[in-house]
């Protein structure tokens, strides 16, 4: 059970009705402060809606974090959002493969971006021959989006397991058919 109550509308002053329009249990927890929530969801909006960052590769640096940290919401949520925006279920079974330390049949920049994931959830910054490997293949712009886009969701999952949000029922399916680590 999460550890403040998750609102509804009809719990909000009418201006903060708009902060659930997507109604779920992170955003029903958020509310809780409305001016937290909305700062929250501009950064994430940025990240998701305005970054020129490649969403295939923002998407697989989420789901790296939310892997290796073991959040579940995290992690279900953005195997959904990962499938609309091209990451495939041979994407996801990489994220494990290259987590566990094993070779997979992504490219080099994926693998590079998988592992400034880890690094920076392991030992707070990407080491200086993957993040030379990112540079190589990234503009300044998307370098800088894919870093703020990890340390983004290393908090994300930190807020989330701190608050306890549950996985709504929808998302269970995900950590079924792509378990996290025990």
């Amino acid at each position: 059970m999460a550890r403040v109550p998750y609102l509804q509308q009809s719990d909000l002053a009418e201006a903060d009705r708009d902060l659930l329009a997507r109604d779920i249990n992170l955003n029903r927890a958020l509310v809780n402060s409305p001016d937290g929530a909305r700062a929250f969801s501009r950064l994430g909006g940025f990240i998701r809606n305005r970054s020129r960052l490649d969403p295939r590769l923002r998407e697989m640096a989420i789901l790296q974090v939310g892997y290796l940290t073991r959040s579940r919401y995290e992690y279900s949520h953005h195997i959904k959002i990962g499938r609309e925006f091209g990451v495939s279920d041979g994407d996801i079974r990489a994220i494990a493969a290259e987590t566990a330390g094993e070779r997979s049949d992504l490219g080099e920049l994926e693998r590079a971006v998988l592992a400034a994931a880890r690094e920076m959830v392991t030992g707070l910054a990407v080491a200086e021959g993957t993040f030379a490997t990112v540079k190589a293949s990234l503009n300044n712009e998307c370098l800088v989006d894919l870093v703020l886009t990890i340390s983004f969701y290393c908090g994300v999952v930190r807020l989330l397991e701190t608050l306890e949000i549950e996985v709504e029922p929808e998302y269970l399916g995900y950590l079924d058919e792509f378990p996290l680590p025990v």
